[in-house]
């Protein structure tokens, strides 16, 4: 066994804990402080992209690794570090020809290429041998073959069937065919579908302790579902989100066992929907007015409410508005070890494990 891998069996109470959280007896609220990151190179894109050889992005998701374990096992917070290998939101897009723009200060950008029904219609289907997710999985082997099979190894950047249809569809051309063309959208989504169920299938078959979790930083085993970003729905009516979206979802869910959401879309008004997909382990919501209250009442008991953290007072807050049966996963963004530290002991204090 690798060194890496002797310190995942340290992680196996925190793997337990995770897993009970989303599926299992409520031991406590989940505390995540993410360690602070090396700055990214915006301008060299990312490991989807064929501008920097493989090799470079092993070593950087190495030492990022190696600086969560440091990180975490100084805090005792309730992470389990993974190879986070985080990726542009244009992934699965790109597999459908869309051309990845680089930015000098921000991530890279998938842009569209379809502005027609017949152009939509005319797509081939992708699979998970087509660039860039070739390359995604190039750099897994790469990765696993330095720490081990005992490291689990993160996802990608995961849209949903709906938003990377979005992406692929100039996205005003899109929204007007879901009244003009419904058939278009739904063909386009499907073939959406297809893919990401062949990539989720291929990533648990080649690396079986893989993390399909993304965003936020968590853990939990395959086995409990996908993760993914349903980003679209505040721009459409209940009825359109349960003609376009909803069947994906349900789906996904059914075929892995479950599944879990982030959102950052104004879409309080979807909740009804949300709560019709099977097993909705997690969601984390970017709010709007009325806040997160809402989401508390309305997912309590059933679904880890996973929330982005910037400070400790944030945390309190929210803990004032829990419901008896509310299960929430805080994922603190990085601040100085020092400082993380106090935070996770006072919130600790407030809201211990069992």
């Amino acid at each position: 066994m690798s060194s890496a891998g002797a310190v995942q069996m340290d992680m196996k109470d925190n793997k337990q804990f995770l897993t009970d959280l989303f599926a299992g007896p409520f031991r406590g609220h989940a505390i995540i402080m993410n360690h602070p990151q090396e700055p990214y190179p915006f301008a060299e894109g990312d490991y989807t992209l064929d501008r920097v050889p493989l090799r470079k992005w092993v070593d950087r998701y190495i030492r990022d690794y190696e600086a969560q374990l440091k990180w975490h096992r100084e805090l005792g917070d309730d992470a389990v570090p993974n190879m986070r290998l985080q990726s542009n939101t244009g992934i699965f897009a790109a597999c459908f020809g869309c051309p990845v723009h680089v930015y000098e200060d921000s991530p890279s950008m998938a842009r569209p290429i379809v502005t027609t029904p017949e152009e939509a219609d005319r797509l081939p289907q992708p699979d998970p041998s087509a660039q860039p997710l070739a390359r995604f999985f190039e750099l897994a082997e790469m990765i696993q073959e330095r720490v081990g099979p005992e490291v689990s190894l993160g996802a990608p950047d995961i849209q949903s069937s709906f938003d990377i249809a979005a992406i692929v569809w100039n996205k005003q051309d899109f929204y007007l065919a879901m009244y003009d063309n419904p058939g278009a959208v739904r063909r386009l989504t499907g073939k959406c579908h297809l893919l990401l169920e062949q990539f989720f299938k291929e990533f648990i078959r080649r690396f079986p302790n893989c993390n399909l979790n993304y965003w936020p930083n968590a853990w939990a085993p395959p086995e409990l579902g996908v993760w993914l970003s349903e980003d679209e729905p505040g721009a459409m009516t209940p009825d359109m989100f349960e003609k376009f979206c909803l069947p994906s979802l349900v789906a996904l869910s059914e075929t892995f066992g479950g599944l879990f959401m982030h959102c950052c879309a104004a879409a309080d008004h979807q909740y009804a929907n949300f709560k019709k997909i099977p097993n909705f382990r997690g969601l984390q919501r970017v709010y709007q007015e009325p806040g997160p209250l809402p989401a508390i009442q309305a997912f309590s008991g059933r679904t880890v409410i996973m929330h982005v953290v910037n400070d400790e007072d944030e945390a309190h807050a929210l803990l004032d508005m829990a419901l008896p049966e509310t299960r929430f996963l805080f994922n603190f963004t990085s601040m100085p070890r020092d400082d993380a530290k106090r935070a996770l002991e006072r919130l600790r204090a407030r809201a211990p494990k069992v």
